[in-house]
């Protein structure tokens, strides 16, 4: 691509407004530049993810003698002449970019847009004052909004199934490893090297021959997991106590989601499909 980079992030009120078949769009750089990332890492994002990402309706991909017009067209923004495919991305190709980063910026950012740049705006089912939530709350009542209404049209009922109903299979004290389990594919041996590069929990061990002794980080501390304090007395020796990371439901809910993102550690011989253990989680059929 490229419009010319934004090295620092623009107000989303200030940006220059590009219009792409009657919906303002937004150009790669100008999102990275606002989230706090990176073009590359948006593209990454994007083709780790493009079952969530339908065009026309998340971005638009113009190449070609399409894209030869833009150059014209979409003055005083300018189009390298190195670009053979452009992507403009619309007010929920921007929603699913900032769920996926799922940074404070992010999310800010996309609130701002929503507000300040993007015209068209799905309504709430419910009015709601601004002036008494958050901007990260209010950006995920817009996404949460504009997902239920695409759930509707998911042929996969795994991916219509609402995380909800997990908080009736929830079992206290579940483990990661434990709830993962459950989920079909998914490798469980490297499920806690997998939560502690996302920094939900950290390796207290300070030997490397030793087996890790996990501990919650303070970044998924009552948000995602707790700890769970057992004594152990071995025989012939003093008692201790050993401190286990469990999941809390908010916890379970987010791994099941980032499971069917296709987020987590999975084993070779997976066959490719999101099911799970009824016992644990059982969709509901809309």
């Amino acid at each position: 691509m490229t419009f010319k980079t934004e090295l620092t992030p623009t107000e989303a009120k200030d940006l220059q407004v590009i219009e792409y078949q009657g919906q303002r769009v937004v150009t790669t750089e100008q999102l990275a530049a606002g989230y706090g990332t990176d073009a590359e890492n948006i593209r990454r994002n994007f083709n780790r993810n493009k079952s969530r990402f339908v065009e026309g309706k998340h971005y638009f991909q113009i190449s070609g003698d399409e894209l030869e017009n833009l150059r014209v067209s979409f003055s005083p923004a300018q189009i390298s002449n190195k670009t053979r495919n452009l992507t403009l991305w619309t007010e929920r190709g921007a929603a699913n970019h900032s769920k996926m980063l799922e940074t404070d910026q992010a999310w800010d950012y996309f609130n701002d847009l929503s507000e300040f740049y993007f015209t068209k705006r799905l309504a709430l089912a419910v009015p709601v004052d601004s002036s008494s939530i958050g901007r990260k709350q209010l950006a995920m009542m817009v996404i949460e909004a504009e997902e239920k209404l695409e759930a509707l049209g998911q042929h996969n009922l795994q991916l219509a199934a609402t995380v909800d109903s997990l908080e009736k299979h929830f079992a206290k004290g579940m483990t990661i490893p434990a709830f993962c389990k459950c989920l079909n594919g998914v490798n469980t041996s490297k499920v806690m090297w997998w939560a502690l590069n996302r920094n939900w929990i950290f390796d207290e061990q300070r030997d490397p021959e030793k087996e890790p002794r996990w501990r919650v980080a303070s970044y998924a501390r009552d948000k995602y997991l707790t700890e769970e304090e057992t004594e152990i007395k071995p025989h012939g020796k003093e008692s201790f106590r050993k401190k286990t990371p469990v999941l809390l439901e908010k916890g379970c809910h987010r791994i099941y989601a980032l499971y069917l993102k296709g987020a987590l550690p999975m084993k070779n011989t997976w066959n490719g499909e999101f099911s799970h253990d009824k016992a644990v989680y059982t969709p509901e059929v809309k």
